[in-house]
């Protein structure tokens, strides 16, 4: 409410001694006037808000929660026998293939023991073949009656005991290559190969295994997270209590976002579920496999990570999440009555689609809520309601974030 401001000029007091009685007169009755219009009451406009009907839409409940990524295989690569390092044959940080030769041991060692073990193998077999022979003549004359049956038995001993020495020898053998396998360290997956720690012409392998390097596989990573035990009950429910199958687990779609990404960029599913419930957290371990292919993802890297609850909700209410405040009896958004009058309505809060806020509790599909001009609405004074498009308004607020 205002008063109307006059516009009339002061009469000045000479003014009033040249005109007289007369001016006198003239000018109490346009004092008169001025004063009549400073009094008119002005009726001051109801200030104007945008109000919308909450938007209605399917949306998909999620649990969000924090998780860690971890490498899909890692292994360290060490020296399993003992010997001089004769070269590294990668750059450190750099990619390699299965296979792939990264560290070789000095190999002269093993390969004359791998020769000797061979010879000793072949010099059995051949007193083994002879023994044979010694075994069938003496099994022949005995049939003859040329011989006894204490010589076939010396034959026969002679012939198992060369035997049992060639299998040793053979054993050796296969010792004696696997050692010489050793020299030669490859990578046993794809993977990153880390910095080397041990130089060339060191001795490595000495005393037990010594650590050359690491091998780390990041395509793919594992997003790992723990979800409470009510987590899962709220899964179940969703799900009517079926108890799903791994084939059935492993279709659950899973999505990361790291600090400095808006959203939930990176998708994967989810591979692994704990069997049993820690009981000193009261969690169970969730796990999901990422392509990684960029590798934005690295090992030991914190994410947000959201996987669904269950199928779509039909019909749920949506407010821009940016309207809603807050007082001591908790969330509320301003809500326009059929008096045209503001109203504060507290609202129980569900998850955030994009820009809006689900609302599971506290608003009706018809309801005329405020998102616009919010310090114009004050609770319990009337408002100028205007009609404003949400679904609009949240179509222009996604494209300007993209």
């Amino acid at each position: 409410m205002g008063m109307k401001a006059s516009r009339c000029s002061p009469i000045t007091q000479p003014a009033l001694h040249r005109s007289g009685g007369i001016a006198v007169i003239l000018a109490l009755g346009l004092l008169a006037g001025c004063n009549e219009a400073q009094n008119k009451f002005v009726q001051r406009p109801l200030p104007s808000v945008g109000v919308s009907a909450p938007l209605q839409k399917a949306v998909t409940p999620y649990l969000e929660l924090t998780g860690t990524m971890a490498a899909y295989a890692s292994v360290n690569l060490v020296a399993r026998v003992e010997g001089y390092l004769k070269s590294i044959n990668y750059v450190d940080g750099a990619t390699a293939k299965a296979g792939d030769l990264l560290f070789e041991i000095e190999p002269a060692p093993y390969q004359a023991q791998f020769k000797q073990a061979e010879a000793a193998a072949l010099a059995a077999r051949a007193e083994l073949v002879q023994a044979e022979a010694e075994f069938q003549r003496q099994s022949t004359l005995l049939q003859q009656a040329v011989t006894d049956q204490a010589t076939l038995d010396r034959a026969q001993a002679k012939r198992d005991s060369d035997k049992a020495n060639l299998e040793g020898q053979e054993a050796a053998l296969q010792n004696a290559e696997i050692n010489l396998s050793y020299t030669r360290v490859v990578a046993p997956f794809d993977g990153i190969v880390t910095r080397h720690l041990a130089s060339v012409g060191e001795l490595v392998g000495k005393g037990g295994n010594t650590t050359l390097a690491s091998l780390v596989q990041l395509e793919p990573i594992y997003v790992m997270f723990n979800a409470s035990d009510q987590d899962l009950m709220k899964f179940r429910a969703n799900e009517r209590d079926r108890r799903l199958t791994l084939a059935q687990l492993q279709q659950i779609p899973m999505e990361v976002g790291l600090a400095n990404e808006d959203g939930f960029p990176h998708q994967g599913k989810v591979d692994y579920v704990s069997p049993t419930i820690d009981p000193q957290t009261a969690t169970i371990l969730v796990r999901g496999v990422f392509a990684n292919r960029d590798r934005t993802l690295l090992p030991g890297m914190f994410g947000r990570v959201r996987v669904p609850l269950g199928p779509p909700v039909n019909d749920a209410l949506l407010v821009p999440d940016r309207i809603l405040q807050q007082n001591q009896q908790g969330r509320y958004v301003l809500v326009v009555d059929a008096n045209e009058e503001v109203e504060q309505r507290t609202v129980q809060l569900g998850q955030l689609d994009g820009s809006l806020r689900v609302i599971t509790a506290g608003l009706k599909p018809n309801d005329r809520v405020v998102v616009t001009a919010l310090d114009r609405a004050v609770p319990g004074r009337k408002v100028a309601p205007r009609p404003f498009s949400l679904a609009v308004s949240t179509d222009a607020s996604a494209t300007a974030a993209k």
